[in-house]
């Protein structure tokens, strides 16, 4: 078990898992503003940052690129188009369905998409899951199931908006020769060529405020450029079904926020689904957790 990666999932999870309270600041602007100067944002700032703060880091990268065999190349630059393609969908028809369909369908989606995660790494990265994994698989099945009870057009959707990041997580283990950065980098400038027809035909029916630009630029940085780069490190040393099982992080403190901060009401029915799925995470870490214990006993005798 390694400490540091654990240590940057569960960081990154935990980081959008506040990003509610930013985005109740900006209840007057719409969605895909918030959008749209979010990922353009966030690119300029992170070719700033790669170009000038890191230009040795940039031309290290080249040079490691160029050495690579022509297959190596090729499997690169898919891999990035798709996991930028993946993020723009993602993005994108997380919009669409927030404003067109419903919240509860967003929020479903985090809920969904650890499960997705584990399975299709499961299936195509021959990743391997233990009994108990399985198990925590199940009852966070049970969990979802019983939160789209009566409503399985948020279902349809969540699992839309789910597959389109499970597919991203699973692509990134399968990306790992380059510096973390400059991949995350790629990555959303590619995922903003994807969305930028839309950026362009998009008529805001909102004026900007110098409050807006500065929580976007708060939300560029802090919401998505150090969460993003978490995520991907810690995919170096985890495998895809593990960092899946810790967006459970993101809906439990949403969760959290919605009964002790926002003062929502909640039903006995999500509360018993939210307990499943902390049961679950549990569950399928408890053979980390274990052999970490062993570690340190033994350490000390």
């Amino acid at each position: 078990m390694n400490s540091k990666y654990y240590i940057a999932v569960i960081s990154a999870f935990t980081i959008w898992g506040f990003f509610s309270l930013v985005l109740k600041s900006l209840d007057d602007f719409s969605a895909f503003d918030i959008l749209s100067y979010r990922t353009v944002g966030s690119v300029l700032i992170m070719v700033f940052v790669s170009l000038i703060l890191r230009p040795k880091a940039l031309k290290t990268n080249i040079k490691l690129f160029k050495s690579l065999s022509t297959k190596d190349k090729r499997r690169i630059i898919v891999i990035n188009i798709l996991s930028g393609l993946f993020l723009a969908l993602n993005w994108y028809i997380y919009i669409y369905v927030m404003n067109n369909v419903s919240v509860s369908a967003t929020s479903l989606a985090y809920l969904i998409c650890p499960i997705l995660t584990m399975v299709l790494a499961y299936l195509l990265l021959k990743e391997k899951l233990f009994k108990l994994q399985w198990v925590s698989v199940i009852l966070s099945l049970i969990g979802c199931l019983l939160l789209s009870l009566g409503n399985f057009t948020d279902l349809f959707y969540s699992m839309i908006i789910a597959f389109t990041y499970a597919l991203y997580l699973v692509l990134q283990r399968k990306n790992q020769e380059l510096d973390r950065f400059l991949v995350l980098t790629s990555q959303v400038f590619f995922a903003v060529i994807f969305l930028l027809p839309f950026i362009i035909s998009y008529d805001s029916p909102n004026e900007k405020t110098p409050f807006f630009y500065g929580m976007l630029a708060l939300i560029a940085i802090v919401f998505t450029i150090i969460p993003m780069f978490l995520n991907i490190y810690a995919l170096r040393g985890l495998n895809s079904s593990v960092v899946g099982v810790f967006i459970y992080l993101n809906p439990l403190i949403n969760f959290m926020f919605a009964i002790f901060y926002f003062d929502e009401k909640v039903s006995l029915i999500e509360a018993v689904c939210y307990l499943l799925i902390l049961i679950s995470i549990f569950l399928f870490n408890f053979s980390a957790i274990k052999n970490r214990i062993n570690r340190r006993r033994a350490a000390h005798i």
